[in-house]
């Protein structure tokens, strides 16, 4: 697959050959579903409490005799019926916490990445680095770009000059490729990502199949007694 490259100016230097393991995956909703599941029950605290009608101070005693006043019986003024009184079945601090294979997780990344690159939401920068710290300086590029919408900015690695010009602009996200998640980039509209960047997204999750099937068939000639140098 090959996608063009633009300079910080928007124009169109030159086309780039990217891998279709990563850039070409098929949408698999089923899988993305899951991981954005999964981000956001990851964000909750699971602090939220309640009190049960033991942990309401007061009601020691007997409101009044079990029969003859004529009222419903009860036993404590702190039973979840009576105002002031305890919560029944409410929550309790607990961990939402779940988990998803990595290679799930991989899948989702790489199905949105690929459905950002089918809609023309993906918008591919030969470079993007700044001398110093200016917001007005990214603000220019992002208008010389034609950006509007949300954005997220993948670069290689952490650059201080982009996180900390790019910070106080609405709707601009940054985020080193190795960070960036299905869920990520579902919030966003566009995502910008730099050459460099796109090389390290192949590295890290293009190569996963073949690495594995190595390492399988590795496994397997060892557990047969079969030398690699044997004919």
């Amino acid at each position: 697959m090959k996608i063009p490259v633009r300079d910080i100016k928007g124009v169109v230097v030159d086309t780039a050959s990217v891998s279709d393991a990563v850039f070409g995956v098929p949408m698999n909703k089923a899988v993305v579903h899951q991981a954005l599941v999964m981000y956001e029950l990851n964000k909750r605290q699971g602090t939220h409490s309640t009190k049960t009608r033991g942990m309401v101070s007061g009601g020691g005693r007997k409101p009044w005799p079990q029969k003859g006043t004529g009222r419903a019986r009860q036993g404590s003024i702190r039973s979840p019926q009576w105002r002031h009184g305890g919560v029944a079945f409410g929550p309790h601090p607990r961990d939402h916490r779940v988990d998803m294979p990595k290679k799930m997780r991989h899948l989702a990344l790489k199905c949105v990445l690929s459905e950002k690159v089918r809609l023309d939401k993906l918008l591919l920068l030969e470079g993007l680095s700044l001398d110093t710290t200016s917001t007005k300086a990214m603000a220019d590029i992002l208008g010389t770009l034609g950006i509007k919408s949300s954005t997220l900015i993948v670069t290689n690695e952490p650059q201080n000059e982009v996180v900390l010009s790019a910070r106080n602009l609405k709707n601009v996200w940054t985020l080193p490729v190795s960070l960036i998640n299905a869920e990520q980039l579902l919030k966003r509209d566009l995502v910008i990502m730099t050459l460099d960047a796109v090389r390290k997204a192949e590295q890290l999750w293009a190569e996963e199949g073949s690495r594995r099937k190595w390492q399988r068939m590795a496994a397997t000639d060892a557990g047969s007694g079969i030398s690699q140098g044997e004919d």
